[in-house]
């Protein structure tokens, strides 16, 4: 059973910085793409970065030079570095896993970003 766990979520000021987790099970972590998507309040989901098996990573224009995503296989995890966030930034971020013919989804980690 694949499961991705999502932790790191919360509440923080303008300009503070969060880090996210996705911890896997039950796939090859070290053959899976890995995504973190987001989706905001009356908003689209959208993909906010992307790490390749081969750690080249791409990032959506607005978190470019704030975001950081980075993966571990060892401890089966992916991260999210989130710095000087915005009260933009607010959403739903689910964490995605994709392998090939399949793909997973974490069940979210909510972060708020407000003063």
């Amino acid at each position: 059973q694949v499961q991705l766990v999502e932790s790191g979520g919360g509440l923080v000021q303008p300009g503070g910085s969060l880090r996210l987790s996705c911890a896997a099970s039950g796939i090859m972590f070290s053959i899976a793409t890995m995504a973190w998507h987001r989706q905001g309040p009356g908003k689209q989901s959208e993909s906010v970065a992307i790490i390749t098996t081969g750690g080249e990573t791409n990032y959506v224009d607005s978190v470019k030079g704030r975001f950081t995503i980075s993966r571990d296989n060892a401890k089966n995890t992916v991260y999210l570095q989130m710095n000087n966030l915005k009260p933009e930034d607010t959403a739903v971020y689910y964490c995605y896993a994709m392998t090939p013919g399949n793909g997973y989804w974490g069940q979210g980690t909510q972060v708020t970003v407000s003063s």
